[in-house]
This record gives structure tokens, sequence and C-alpha cells, in this order.
């Protein structure tokens, strides 16, 4: 028991973040559950996180601008930016307003076109100016740090609770093999729980964050469903890292409007 638990961890982390990890054959066994793995992952990389900010706060007072880089582009480091190719794709995808086939075709295609490059300097010009205004306080930075738990866990909910674009890809090989009843009972645990623990942190400000990422996830549903039949493994890299991006601006602006 105690080895599946291990080898399910393992495949959640070799597949979604450059942690290294031991080599796990993917079968039904180790996939069945993997994507309740998933938020573990955002553990991670909130810790990762969550420590370079309280090191700048103690050691690199002065050096905001150090910080702030860290803070942005360690999730990128951490992950291999695997989630931002997903945006990058979705971004051309959706900016070609083709039918819907075409728009399945470009997510599979290999290279990045304008649009993508474009999402890709906005969103990451963006999180780096957020965290240039998030306080390096113990509070602020680990509701930064449990906004990549809930952002995975709504992602993760997404595969297993969502229909699949196609039957075909990285979010149908998860999809497929997921015990979904349970796989989707746990996930929603873990985000109600992560929302649940952002408002104990602050009241103010977790609320408001908290509802920033839910809110993103049922857009996420009405878009993917609109201008796609449903999500795929691309799609799911676009949401979250918008998700992630929507929980920042609900984090930062509620703290400097509420947070004192």
């Amino acid at each position: 028991m105690i080895h599946t638990v291990w080898q399910t961890i393992a495949v959640a982390f070799s597949m979604f973040s450059r942690i290294p990890m031991p080599r796990v054959a993917w079968n039904g066994r180790t996939l069945r559950y993997s994507l309740c793995a998933f938020p573990l992952v955002g553990a991670a990389v909130g810790a990762v996180c969550a420590g370079w900010g309280l090191f700048c706060a103690a050691f690199l007072p002065e050096n905001g601008l150090l910080a702030a880089a860290g803070l942005a582009l360690l999730p990128v480091a951490v992950t291999g930016g695997i989630h931002l190719d997903g945006l990058a794709d979705t971004a051309d995808a959706l900016a070609s307003h083709a039918p819907r086939e075409k728009k399945l075709a470009i997510l599979k295609d290999p290279h990045m076109g304008a649009f993508g490059a474009l999402a890709l300097c906005c969103v990451l010009l963006w999180n780096f100016a957020l965290c240039t205004a998030l306080p390096l306080e113990s509070r602020p930075l680990l509701q930064y740090a449990l906004g990549f738990v809930l952002s995975r866990a709504l992602s993760g909910l997404a595969v297993a609770g969502f229909p699949c674009a196609k039957g075909s890809g990285l979010a149908h090989t998860f999809a497929a093999a997921a015990d979904k009843t349970r796989v989707r009972c746990a996930l929603a645990v873990v985000a109600m729980l992560c929302s649940a623990a952002l408002v104990a942190v602050h009241p103010l400000c977790g609320a408001l964050q908290a509802a920033g990422a839910w809110g993103m996830f049922l857009f996420y549903h009405h878009l993917s469903k609109r201008e796609f039949g449903g999500i795929t493994g691309d799609l799911a890299g676009w949401f979250l890292q918008l998700c992630e991006s929507v929980e920042g601006t609900c984090l930062v602006l509620s703290w400097q409007l509420l947070g004192i």
C-alpha cells in the first residue's frame, strides 16, 4: 500500500515538476489516483517560494526586485514551465477565432505563434509586478504558497470532472485512468480545505483570493466547453497559469487595501 502511494506521488511529480523522482511505470495502478497528488506539487512550489520570500525578508530587505523575480520565476523553475506551454498554445488557438477543429489542431502544433508569445510575456510581467507589491511577511507569503495548492486541486478536479475535447493527449490519459468519483471527491475536499485555510490566515484577503480561484474555475468550464468542446492538456496549463495570476492579483490588491 505504501509503495503504491509513493509510486502515485512519483508519477505526479515526474510529470508536473522538475524535482528528481525514481522512474515509475505509467499503468492503471499508478495513474488511478495520481491526480490526487497534484496538489502536493503545488505544496512543493509554494514551500520554495515562501522560503525564498522569508529569506529575502531576513537577509535581502533592500532588494525587493530580486525577491519579486524569485517569487515569479521559481514556480517556472520547479515545474519546468510545462504549464506555460499550454498557456501559449491556448492563446494561439483562442486568437485564431477559427472553428473548433482548427483550434484543436493549433493546440497540437509544436510551434508557437505571436499570440502565444504575447501571452507568455504578459503573464510573466504581470506576475513579476504583483510580486513586487507582495508584502514579504509570513501571512501573505503563506497565502501565496497556498494558492499553488488550490490551483492544482482545481486543475485536477477539472481533469476528473470536465469532458475531454478529444480521445487522446495528456488530459485524456489521466482522466481515462482515474477513479473519477474518488478523485473528484478527494480533490474537492482539498480545494475546500485550502480555501478555508486561506480564510483562516486572513478572512478578507483569503476570501477574495479563494473567490478568484473558484471564479476562474467556473470560467474555465464555460470557455473550454464553448470553444473546444472540452478540456485538453494545453487548456489545463492555460487554466493553471491564469488561475494563479488571478489569485495573485486578488491577494496583492486585497493585502494592499485591506491587509493592514
